[in-house]
């Protein structure tokens, strides 16, 4: 018999997205603009291009993120009786 209240798998949270795309296009951003490896001047067009892309996908994902995350707790909020005092 299976427990009909068994506990939900845990949740990441909704910016592990956001900092992963943040964490890569600084990472392309480091190597196609400040790096003098010569092994990585090969690679340099395609790390611009990639940390401008990376980086402003970042950006609208975190502020998306956020305002679904707003807007979710101003639903909770919403639909949460307030509670009165009675004297």
């Amino acid at each position: 018999m299976t427990n009909p209240k068994a506990p939900a798998p845990p949740q990441i949270s909704p910016y592990v997205f956001p900092v992963l795309l943040a964490g890569l296009g600084l990472w392309c951003l480091y190597d196609g603009w400040f790096t003098t490896d010569p092994e990585m001047l090969k690679h340099q067009l395609f790390n611009r291009i990639a940390s401008g892309v990376l980086l402003v996908w970042a950006v609208i994902d975190f502020i998306r993120t956020r305002k679904r995350d707003k807007a979710e707790q101003a639903e909770r909020t919403a639909r949460t009786p307030e509670s009165t005092e009675h004297d």
